[in-house]
């Protein structure tokens, strides 16, 4: 896999980059939905592929990514297919954070080093090419406003964005809920990018625990609810130093 395009993890963290803050949206969510967003970019390389609710290692060999090459290693030792909603909902500690680093070495962002009370260090990122993240949400806002079916990325990622709860950070205010309505939709498009997208809010949800029940014969395929919003933390959200 080359590296001339952007994988959909790097995608998902920088349409959740707060331009004006330099802080990431949702940002408990978001580490589940890099975990969901790597399986979506393995699965678009050919490596991975869906068995039912499970994730299945199709072919082992290395992506030439490293982050998605470990995440392809570590599915690979574990023999047998593993259910999307136990990947996603396992440890992922500093994945967001081996993005941000990873962006800031590509110069796609830029650490800005500071201080909460004068006292915490905090590191905001800074996005250094706003025409990256403005073709992102431009793909985003196409298949919204034409309705026209998008590629499996863009539907996937319209799915991931959903799943973790950017759509009223992407489009707020009641001007945005058709909007925010139309991304969720989206989700239909891509089964891989659906699948990571149901895992990633089954986890929030508190269901990972449960397998998914079989869609009745005949049955209307499951739409997926709002995405539970994470509980604000008082003061201004910043993502730590590490």
């Amino acid at each position: 896999m080359g590296r001339s395009r952007r994988t959909l993890p790097e995608e998902l963290l920088l349409l959740a980059l707060d331009p004006t803050t330099g802080t990431t949206a949702q940002p408990q969510s978001l580490d589940l939905g890099l975990a969901g967003a790597q399986l979506v970019e393995l699965a678009l390389a050919g490596r991975i592929a869906p068995d039912g609710d499970r994730i299945a290692v199709v072919m082992p060999r290395p992506t030439g990514d490293p982050t998605l090459d470990s995440a392809l290693e570590l599915l690979r030792r574990r023999g047998s297919p593993v259910r999307a909603v136990h990947w996603i909902g396992g440890p992922r500690l500093g994945l967001r954070q081996i993005y941000l680093s990873h962006l800031e070495r590509c110069g796609m962002v830029h650490a800005v080093a500071g201080q909460m009370c004068g006292v915490l260090p905090t590191t905001r990122y800074q996005a250094t090419d706003t025409a990256i993240s403005r073709d992102i949400r431009s793909r985003l806002d196409s298949a919204i406003r034409t309705g026209v079916p998008p590629d499996p990325r863009t539907a996937a990622l319209a799915a991931l964005a959903h799943a973790v709860g950017l759509g009223k950070h992407l489009y707020p205010g009641n001007e945005g809920r058709s909007s925010r309505s139309r991304l969720r939709d989206l989700i239909r498009h891509d089964p891989m990018g659906g699948l990571v997208a149901h895992a990633v809010m089954d986890v929030q949800n508190g269901v990972a625990a449960q397998p998914r029940r079989s869609q009745p014969a005949g049955g209307t395929s499951r739409q997926p609810g709002p995405v539970p919003m994470q509980p604000r933390r008082s003061g201004m959200a910043r993502v730590a130093a590490h």
